[in-house]
């Protein structure tokens, strides 16, 4: 709207100019009384007027600017992401120690995920979101631990019940420092299953930065 009124304005004094031009080189009706360059121009006041509202308009675009870079900034920063299964591992344990689950089929990893050792290590500050699923057969217990940095946050157990396969799944929202570690562990003398149908995962990602 600003930029439609400066240009109006423009075109305004450009047709004053030229009518000033004609009554100078004679080519006006000599009875019309003569336009003077005052009366169109007011004179420097309204060139000041326009370079105001061309700053205004100048400042805006780069405000809008920097909103789109800090946007495209926010959207790069949230690709942070992985989802792994044990895969056909059969059963896993039981162990007289707890271990460190290492989900080795992996789907999809941004790159903070690492196979090899089923740790995942934080790029950036932020919120993130971790699930897991255990699978086993019930004449044995199964234990599961999410840990970070050693300490656990969540965990999920299945007590012994017979002998049949069953499922548990858990998860959190955990706020992360650059270079957290976040993992699974299988808890002493409990066990594991999972075969090619991938029941037993390990997923995370980035919710939002800080």
């Amino acid at each position: 709207m600003k930029i439609s009124v400066a240009a109006l304005t423009l075109s305004f004094c450009y047709l004053c100019v030229a009518e000033v031009q004609l009554v100078e080189h004679g080519e006006e009706n000599t009875t019309e009384t003569p336009i003077s360059e005052s009366a169109c121009f007011g004179s420097d006041d309204i060139l000041k007027n326009i370079l105001v509202i061309l700053r205004e308009q100048e400042a805006e675009l780069k405000n809008t600017k920097k909103q789109l870079e800090d946007l495209r900034e926010e959207v790069r920063g949230n690709r942070v992401a992985f989802g792994a299964s044990l895969s056909n591992v059969g059963n896993m344990g039981p162990f007289n120690v707890e271990i460190t689950l290492t989900y080795k089929n992996v789907y999809a990893n941004t790159g903070s995920y690492n196979p090899a050792t089923g740790i995942f290590t934080a790029p950036v500050k932020g919120y993130y979101y971790f699930s897991f699923s255990g699978h086993n057969i019930s004449s044995r217990p199964m234990g599961l631990r999410l840990m970070k940095n050693g300490v656990q946050m969540v965990t999920a157990y299945n007590h012994v019940s017979g002998s049949r396969y069953e499922t548990v799944t858990n998860g959190m929202t955990l706020q992360l420092e650059v270079g957290d570690q976040v993992y699974m562990t299988l808890r002493a003398d409990t066990w594991i299953y999972d075969n090619s149908n991938n029941h037993s995962t390990f997923i995370g990602h980035l919710v939002s930065r800080l």
